[in-house]
């Protein structure tokens, strides 16, 4: 078993291994699987709601959840990957400027 200490690393390498030699992802592919991923954890959520409310109807785990939300993280950095975005920068970037924009004191360092 080969060890990457960063998902982006760990994609990188994942990524070649499963091509196996085929061509890239379209983007459009990449978009299309990050929307299944959102739908599933939607769909989770949907379900934890639905018990939370006392309704009736199939039930689901947050354990569940929380493999699905690592699904659209991990389809995030795939599409980021593709298109030379270091994601801990943007994420970083983007959560900073949320913050002085609307006049709060926390920052995230990555």
């Amino acid at each position: 078993m080969s060890g990457h200490n960063t998902l982006r690393s760990a994609n990188t390498a994942r990524n070649i291994e499963w091509l196996d030699g085929t061509p890239p992802l379209s983007l459009s592919f990449r978009g299309n699987e990050l929307a299944g991923e959102v739908g599933e954890a939607c769909n989770v959520l949907k379900k934890l709601e639905r018990a939370r409310l006392g309704l009736k109807g199939s039930r689901d785990t947050v354990e569940h959840l929380a493999e699905e939300l690592a699904d659209v993280i991990i389809c995030c950095d795939l599409i980021a990957m593709d298109m030379g975005i270091n994601l801990n920068k943007a994420v970083s970037d983007k959560f900073n400027a949320t913050s002085e924009k609307v006049g709060l004191a926390t920052r995230l360092f990555l």
